[in-house]
């Protein structure tokens, strides 16, 4: 892994700590007033549920975000990527499909760091919603599928591809950060991220692949 991507994951595990526990708090404070609401007057329960709702929201997407961005260091297994998978959603229509893994299987760092970053670059793929799917077997392979209106891996992702160099150059705007990440994430950590040609509907974006 290159000093510069060792750091930017260190950053961003600080970030996601501080913020986490400023969060956890104002979560706290909203759930007590959320259960004192409904005896008070004034007609802001609407309000108050929102917001609680938001805060829970915003913690989910802190924790996949410190999970992929700032390095796996355990074994993950399935049910805990589709507990973490949920901060991909934040109130989207948005779909996140696991079956296709196998149940009781875990992912080793390397491979749980980049499929937790194929989570975050499906989400950005499906901008008015639909379908993500992540298949294989984490042992060896990934296959990751997006279907909705308008789904389209993000500009720069097969540019991003054919090499390092590439990638880094891609990281020129906050707004193109998830597709050139995924590829030199995949790249440090040992693995291959490849789109496939995509069978049949010529229309769909292609699946994307993450081997070994």
């Amino acid at each position: 892994m290159t000093e510069g991507l060792r750091l930017a994951e260190l950053l961003c595990a600080r970030f996601s700590h501080d913020l986490s526990g400023l969060l956890g708090s104002l979560t706290g404070v909203l759930e007590l007033i959320a259960e004192a609401v409904p005896k008070a007057k004034g007609g802001i329960e609407e309000e108050v549920g929102l917001a609680t709702e938001t805060a829970a929201e915003l913690m989910n997407r802190l924790r996949l975000l410190r999970a992929a961005w700032g390095g796996v260091n355990d074994p993950l297994s399935v049910e805990a990527l589709r507990t973490l998978a949920g901060g991909a959603i934040g109130g989207r229509r948005l779909a996140i499909n696991l079956d296709g893994l196998p149940a009781g299987a875990e992912l080793d760092p390397p491979m749980a760091r980049a499929a937790l970053n194929l989570l975050l670059l499906g989400a950005e793929a499906l901008p008015r919603g639909g379908t993500l799917a992540l298949a294989g077997d984490p042992a060896t392979h990934l296959l990751a599928r997006v279907e909705g209106p308008d789904a389209a891996w993000p500009p720069g992702l097969a540019a991003s591809l054919s090499g390092e160099d590439a990638a880094w150059a891609a990281l020129d705007t906050p707004r193109a950060l998830q597709a050139p990440l995924t590829a030199l994430i995949a790249a440090a950590s040992g693995l291959k991220l490849s789109l496939l040609l995509a069978p049949g509907n010529a229309a769909a974006p292609p699946p994307l692949m993450l081997s070994r």
